[in-house]
């Protein structure tokens, strides 16, 4: 029997060989979200960088108050893009897209350059870690 909490809002599309997020234990103050992209209900990806960003984050928030968590709860977030100048021209957008979400908490974060992601035409991940009370 494992000792982990399966999270899986129904307002995110249902994951497919993953979990949108873990607790660990049942009912533990550890939550771990899967990397999550800037993609709708129904899986579909939207639009360009600052609204996959806007996304993708609302879809950590999902997972962390599906947990029971609110956006203050959010440890860690590490950010993977495609285009570091892509997200150094858009970053007062991201700026102001992340505080209509997150406030002015600001939990550990890293953003990552990487060479791609799994879905085509992705171009933001974020992963998060949560202590949810």
């Amino acid at each position: 029997m494992s000792d982990l909490n399966i999270v899986n809002p129904a307002v995110l599309c249902d994951p497919s060989g993953y979990n949108h997020g873990v607790r660990v234990p049942p009912g533990g103050h550890l939550l771990f979200v899967s990397g999550q992209i800037g993609t709708d209900r129904d899986g579909k990806l939207i639009g360009g960088f600052v609204q996959q960003f806007d996304q993708a984050l609302g879809n950590v928030l999902a997972v962390v108050s599906e947990a029971g968590g609110r956006p203050e709860a959010v440890a860690k977030l590490t950010i993977f893009v495609t285009d570091r100048a892509e997200y150094a021209v858009a970053r007062v957008e991201v700026g102001q897209v992340y505080r209509s979400r997150m406030g002015k908490h600001f939990p550990a974060m890293s953003l990552v350059e990487v060479k791609g992601l799994l879905e085509p035409g992705a171009r933001v991940e974020i992963e998060g870690v949560a202590l949810i009370s």
